[in-house]
């Protein structure tokens, strides 16, 4: 039997999970596809999923004449010891295992030097003479006196004055109406015919049937649509009545003189103010200070392993079996990593969360494989 060497490409897993390529694996994932939620099948164009699906098999086909050419030059040459810049084929492989090939980033440390930005030095401080404040008192208006004026003394008082008499006035009560609504059918029940099988569609399925082109049809039946109408209804009519209009009043505030205005003399007194004067206290002299020199941490990176490329033991077609993958799914979500449904179909959650895994515990990860290590560190045995 002619050995597979591949790397599952994550868009091809995705289109396997969708709809369950026959040709990768098998009746399994075929099943698992048929028992996937109906709404996801109705938001897939089953057509050009096919058409995806037969592209990728051209792929794969086209890949794996490639694989058989390759064995077939290296047959003369047995025993011959791959190079690292190319092989097709893994070193050392055994029967029943499928390995990728990755790429492994260049790894770099970072170093820390300290570094003098600016020596030593000296630098002369100018101390400025100190002066202190003095305060003087000083005379600015002489003492006066002044004529004032004693304003005059109102007093107000209020009174309160009719302005409106008492009257009586017809007044015009509107109508009052009320809004009611009622439900008038829009759109009368019918039946039509709608792709896809009895299982996607809803529970009113009258038949089913299949087209020349393997196309299920179902004929469904579609219930009744309706809308609200609303409508205003007269609950009283309009009317008038004759309604009391009380007298108006209005308090009305009047002043009164009690004490007239009279003037008086006012002694003003001498005003001062007081200002600051400016004596020498100490001269101004200089201070010599020594500046020490400065460091600064300079941090670069320096590489310590170049990239490379080298095979890992992944999971395929042969161990990819339903029963491994829903182990593998419960394991996960076990280790907290995987919060999907256990459905045993490999799609980008169960990537994704072994990725997470292998990451958090130091092991081989990649975004569209699943290594061996990860599922022997899982305690799993596939």
């Amino acid at each position: 039997m002619q050995k597979k060497y591949l790397q599952l490409p994550s868009a091809l897993a995705a289109m396997m999970v969708v709809t369950g390529c026959a040709s990768i694996f098998g009746e399994n994932s075929r099943t698992a596809v048929r028992s996937s939620s109906s709404s996801a099948t109705s938001t897939i164009d089953l057509e050009s999923a096919q058409r995806r699906v037969s592209e990728l098999e051209s792929v794969l086909a086209d890949r794996e004449r490639q694989i058989a050419n390759a064995q077939a030059q290296s047959a003369t040459t047995a025993n011959a010891a791959p190079s690292s810049n190319g092989d097709l084929f893994p070193p050392n492989p055994k029967a029943g295992e499928c390995y990728a090939r990755v790429l492994i980033p260049a790894q770099t440390r970072t170093i820390t030097d300290r570094v003098m930005t600016r020596e030593a030095s000296e630098r002369i401080e100018i101390i400025p003479a100190r002066y202190e404040t003095v305060q003087e008192t000083v005379i600015v208006k002489e003492a006066s006196t002044r004529l004032e004026i004693v304003p005059a003394i109102y007093d107000e008082v209020q009174e309160r004055v009719l302005v409106k008499p008492a009257t009586r006035q017809v007044v015009e009560v509107p109508a009052q109406y009320e809004t009611v609504t009622e439900q008038v059918i829009e759109t009368p029940a019918h039946t039509e015919w709608k792709k896809g099988p009895a299982a996607i569609q809803t529970a009113n399925v009258l038949t089913q049937t299949m087209t020349d082109t393997g196309e299920v049809m179902c004929l469904v039946e579609v219930p009744a649509t309706y809308r609200t109408v609303e409508r205003r209804v007269l609950v009283s009519p309009a009317r008038t009545e004759e309604v009391a209009v009380p007298a108006e009043y209005k308090i009305v505030t009047k002043t009164v003189l009690l004490t007239p205005a009279t003037t008086r003399e006012v002694a003003v007194p001498a005003e001062y103010e007081t200002i600051e004067v400016a004596q020498l206290v100490a001269p101004a002299s200089e201070n010599r200070i020594s500046i020490p020199a400065e460091y600064e941490t300079v941090t670069r990176t320096e590489r310590t392993r170049e990239e490379r490329v080298e095979w890992r033991q992944v999971m395929c077609e042969v161990n990819m079996t339903r029963t491994n993958i829903i182990a593998l799914q419960r394991a996960l979500a076990d280790k907290g990593y995987y919060r999907a449904g256990v459905d045993g179909i490999i799609g980008s959650q169960t990537l994704a969360a072994a990725q997470a895994f292998a990451n958090d515990n130091n092991l081989p990860a990649g975004s569209n494989y699943i290594s061996i290590e990860v599922v022997e560190a899982l305690g799993l045995e596939i």
